[in-house]
């Protein structure tokens, strides 16, 4: 079988060497990836392409990021929205985070370098971009489930990975102080199709279906694939966005990583995921002008952000 369950939250297995296109295992995976992520917004999953030098290697220097003053954290990467440094904020004062765009590409990993450490750091590069390529391998994988699993056109898949604009994320929590809260980040979804998490360690929760909350796990191979914001929209609501939060270790800082994929061309819900049972719910959805609505007073106030963008 291609899962187990560990409090209802599924837990894939994609080290399966019989995981193989077309195979009985693959055809089951899909269905329980498919469902997983219609129950809960996601599931976990088993995944060793990523070895332990490169795993210990990309927490090092995030850690390393994160050592740096909070002026030269500040530097400004990118024009695109929430995509840069994240930190000293008063609601959420535990956390901090970094974004590198395009960490597949070396050259965008050497350009986000020299920003930060001017007389470079190869290390730091090399690592994000080793880390970034191996995990996008998986984002490719659950995609191409997900699009088997609904029956839509292998072109329609290719045209999503196309348009796919990945992110990789480093996150640090610090220890609470005495009389501080250990929330790291309140209970919330991602702006993202598709986030993929790993953490050093424990702090992680995840909301199923009902209500009830799931600590999850860390290792160097489990990781949490969650659908976000957009995939509501490109699945007509089939999928709900995965509501995740964040407890601190008072006696330990938290590192987490995750790879974080956009869509960087106008999306509008599958027309194949439209019926008499899931009438139209969204307009057509423009990522990067969501990103920017998204902390807007109107967005904040909403019920549901995605839905006052968007929403029919």
């Amino acid at each position: 079988m291609g899962s187990q369950t560990q409090s209802q939250l599924p837990v894939v297995n994609f080290m399966n060497e019989n995981l193989k296109q077309g195979a009985h295992t693959w055809v089951s995976t899909c269905e329980v990836v498919r469902s997983a992520l219609e129950d809960h917004g996601g599931f976990l999953a088993l995944y060793d392409k990523i070895s332990l030098e490169t795993y210990d290697l990309i927490y090092n220097e995030m850690k390393s990021f994160f050592d740096l003053s909070v002026e030269t954290k500040r530097r400004k990467t990118t024009e695109k929205p929430i995509f840069s440094y994240s930190g000293q904020r008063p609601g959420i004062p535990l956390y901090e985070s970094t974004g590198i765009i395009n960490p597949l590409s070396f050259e965008d990993c050497q350009k986000y370098t020299h920003v930060m450490w001017p007389k470079g750091n190869d290390s730091f590069c090399e690592s994000v971009n080793s880390y970034a390529k191996q995990l996008a391998e998986l984002d490719h994988i659950v995609k191409k489930m997900l699009f088997e699993s609904y029956g839509l056109e292998k072109k329609k898949f290719e045209c999503l990975v196309e348009s796919t604009e990945y992110v990789l994320r480093g996150y640090k929590y610090r220890k609470p102080q005495v009389g501080e809260s250990n929330m790291g980040v309140p209970p919330h979804s991602d702006t993202t199709f598709l986030t993929i998490l790993n953490q050093k360690v424990e702090g992680l929760a995840v909301k199923l279906k009902d209500g009830e909350w799931i600590e999850v796990g860390a290792s160097p191979s489990l990781y949490l694939v969650m659908g976000g914001d957009a995939l509501m929209v490109w699945s007509n609501d089939r999928i709900a966005a995965c509501e995740h939060r964040v407890f601190t270790n008072p006696k330990i800082e938290r590192y987490s990583m995750g790879l974080l994929s956009y869509a960087t061309k106008i999306m509008e819900p599958q027309e194949e995921l439209v019926d008499a049972e899931h009438p139209l719910r969204y307009k057509p959805f423009d990522h990067y002008g969501y990103l920017r609505f998204f902390l807007t007073e109107e967005a904040i106030k909403s019920d549901s952000r995605i839905k006052a963008y968007c929403g029919i």
